[in-house]
């Protein structure tokens, strides 16, 4: 049993008295944790090695489960499982929780990915994360043909769809700073926007606007990005700083609608342009959509990371 001199003294150990449970193992393990004091609002820590996760319960919380478990003399082991299951029922429905202690860990954290799909695709309002299914894109500006008269499109206003139905095949968390890696792959995605042209195409003129569609499949994406971990509120969260995409597009086809004042042989000479130079388009395209792709994807994890602190998503044990 504890006594209550025992019971009541300060813990003896060298860490900061502020830092939280979390914070406090991860010093204890030698990880780069720099916890501010609890007045400062917002403090950037280092690279948390759990690149890909979203999730953390408050400093108060920590401390005051800590208290309890001293005054009632609960044993590690007891003190871990009821911290889990205070945690569990904090969890949103979108949360899938996993521990650094789960042999499994990378089937736990892909498998938490996944439990994602569904509400991405419907939207959080809760967290003010509104739906991928469309996402919008910025323009894209395309010469598709070199010269004075070169043909040139651009697309405006462009939502795609399909981008929550991803499967992750491989995933390399990243430790001390270094980037996570993943292995994405998608079966479609559909692309709707409205369409411009200037310039010659073939021998013909081909000035106009329309709409544009493309269907592209078998889409494998090799993204690799990086994470810090800041405090805000009292609170650990998640911020994606950096990322990058890497995409193979194996399967294309490309339309366009309503264009030329719906001129028939302007029409099907563009489609027939599109059709036999899907690939070739989509190289040209390639540089542009892997950055507004990745812009997109950072945007949509940080509002995520943003509003649901670590804890609710990793603990140590």
């Amino acid at each position: 049993m504890v006594s209550s001199s025992e019971r009541d003294a300060p813990f003896s150990d060298p860490i900061p008295s502020h830092t939280n449970l979390i914070g406090r193992r991860l010093l204890a393990s030698g990880r780069r944790v720099n916890s501010p004091p609890p007045d400062e609002p917002l403090v950037d820590r280092g690279y948390h090695p759990l690149a890909t996760l979203t999730l953390l319960t408050s400093t108060d919380r920590s401390q005051q489960l800590r208290s309890f478990a001293m005054t009632t003399s609960l044993t590690p082991a007891l003190f871990c499982l009821f911290v889990g299951t205070v945690l569990a029922q904090d969890a949103p429905p979108y949360v899938k929780h996993c521990k650094g202690s789960d042999p499994k860990l990378i089937d736990c954290i892909i498998k938490a990915l996944h439990h994602l799909r569904p509400y991405l695709a419907k939207g959080i309002p809760e967290i003010q994360m509104p739906t991928v299914e469309p996402f919008r894109m910025e323009d894209l500006s395309l010469a598709l043909t070199s010269g004075p008269n070169g043909y040139k499109i651009v697309l405006r206003d462009m939502d795609i769809f399909g981008a929550s139905n991803f499967t992750v095949q491989k995933l390399k968390l990243g430790h001390n700073g270094a980037p996570f890696e993943a292995k994405i792959k998608i079966p479609r995605l559909n692309l709707n926007a409205k369409y411009t042209s200037t310039g010659v195409l073939i021998i013909l003129p081909a000035s106009g606007n329309g709409t544009f569609h493309a269907n592209l499949g078998d889409i494998q994406a090799n993204v690799r990005g990086t994470v810090s971990e800041f405090i805000k509120g009292g609170k650990n969260y998640l911020r994606v700083d950096k990322l990058d995409f890497d995409l193979a597009i194996k399967e294309t086809r490309m339309q366009v609608q309503k264009i030329f004042n719906n001129n028939r042989i302007l029409t099907e000479a563009t489609n027939l342009f599109l059709r036999e130079n899907g690939q070739e388009i989509l190289k040209i395209m390639m540089p542009q959509l892997k950055t507004k792709l990745a812009l997109v994807f950072k945007k949509v994890s940080n509002q995520l990371l943003s509003n649901v602190p670590i804890d609710v998503f990793y603990t140590e044990d």
